[in-house]
């Protein structure tokens, strides 16, 4: 039911992404009462919908690693749980490397990751084209192959958890925008939004890329900065031949590809995007992947460009996620700034968060995501962003 707000609640997430929708299926599904989720516009129209839908557990965190790990095990069987396809291919994920600090990087998150029980392993660039055949090893020094790892459409995923999170209890409301909060004595007494007033305790921010903007609304600041990131689906392309792709990314310049029906999805940063919620394409992007394909991928350049998009990363100053209480709110939990991995941790990160609220000991340690880093000076910056 859209634009119907309760008079209270026991909790309130705020976004109706695979956070926040994966934080109220987990707090219904503990028992919690009264879950209100609220999401300004649709389910997943925020960052999820635009996400290029990659899984992986190749990091260089050793948290990152761990909630990575625990959210693959949750999608391999995500249709059992939630009676849900998503449309998962775990065609592993490989990472091109032409810089010697690069391979130097890869080669120690390997071992990190090797210790954490995540199989990854580096390989030689003739071994890399043998599994991504369109790619051209030109420079390349090595390449860091995990099996495990793919890619699903967020879209379904959404839809599980949003589902699940009714059938438990959590209510959803939707076009339903957060405008305000009422804070008495450092405790959250309710929530503004243009369909009234939610009396509640606790919170959960899950906003993505509005985050910044959300937490201020309860005088709780969270460097969290949108960053717009474009995505091209192409027609077929000559030589990718029938094997299945992996998800190939050409760490250096961050272009990188997977099937998608009976093309290529293909995206790449933009070395000079500015900060701002723009949701727009600019074409002047295509330059600079036009570039970066003829370097790294060239026969994608003779494939038809049929479709494409822009979406928002959730970006922080380390590249690594908040998660965590606010120390001076302690009805405030948050869950945001995740940098472009947001969705495939969204299973986890919804445990996670849960256990926040309920007052209990996550699964994972997130201490090192707590936003006091940067007061800090602790925090230890994700290398693998893409």
């Amino acid at each position: 039911m859209a634009n119907v707000a309760p008079s209270g609640a026991n909790v309130v997430v705020i976004g109706g992404g695979v956070i926040g929708l994966s934080t109220a299926y987990q707090l219904a599904a503990a028992g919690v009462r009264d879950v209100v989720v609220l999401e300004q516009d649709t389910l997943g129209s925020g960052s999820t919908s635009k996400a290029a839908g990659g899984l992986r557990a190749q990091f260089s965190d050793e948290v990152n690693i761990a909630l990575a790990r625990r959210s693959l095990e949750v999608f391999d069987t995500f249709e059992q749980r939630f009676d849900q396809p998503i449309d998962l291919h775990k065609v592993g994920y490989l990472f091109l490397l032409d810089d010697a600090q690069d391979v130097a990087d890869f080669e120690a998150a390997v071992a990190l990751q090797n210790s954490l029980d995540v199989p990854s392993e580096m390989i030689e660039p003739a071994q890399a084209k043998a599994l991504s055949p369109l790619i051209r090893t030109d420079g390349l020094l090595a390449a860091s192959w995990h099996a495990g790892d793919g890619h699903c459409a967020p879209e379904a995923v959404v839809q599980g958890y949003a589902r699940a999170a009714r059938r438990a209890g959590a209510r959803i409301i939707t076009g339903c925008a957060v405008i305000g909060a009422e804070i008495k004595d450092g405790q959250i007494r309710a929530v503004l939004t243009r369909a009234g007033r939610i009396a509640t305790e606790q919170v959960v921010c899950a906003a993505g890329a509005w985050s910044g903007g959300v937490a201020e609304l309860f005088g709780v600041h969270l460097p969290v900065e949108p960053l717009r990131r474009q995505i091209v689906c192409t027609g077929p392309v000559p030589g990718r031949g029938d094997r299945a792709t992996p998800m190939t990314i050409d760490f250096s310049t961050s272009f990188y590809f997977h099937d998608e029906g009976p093309g290529l999805l293909v995206g790449m940063s933009d070395p000079e995007e500015t900060v701002g919620i723009k949701l727009g394409r600019d074409d002047g992007w295509l330059t600079g992947l036009a570039a970066a394909v003829e370097r790294r991928a060239p026969r994608l350049a003779e494939a038809e460009l049929r479709s494409g998009w822009a979406g928002l990363y959730e970006m922080t100053p380390d590249h690594n996620a908040l998660i965590g209480i606010a120390a001076d709110l302690p009805g405030f939990v948050y869950a945001t700034g995740f940098s472009g991995h947001g969705f495939l941790m969204g299973p986890s990160v919804g445990e996670v968060a849960s256990a926040l609220v309920r007052g209990q000991s996550p699964v994972i340690d997130v201490t090192s995501l707590d936003v006091a880093r940067f007061a800090r000076g602790d925090h230890q910056p994700e290398k693998h962003i893409v």
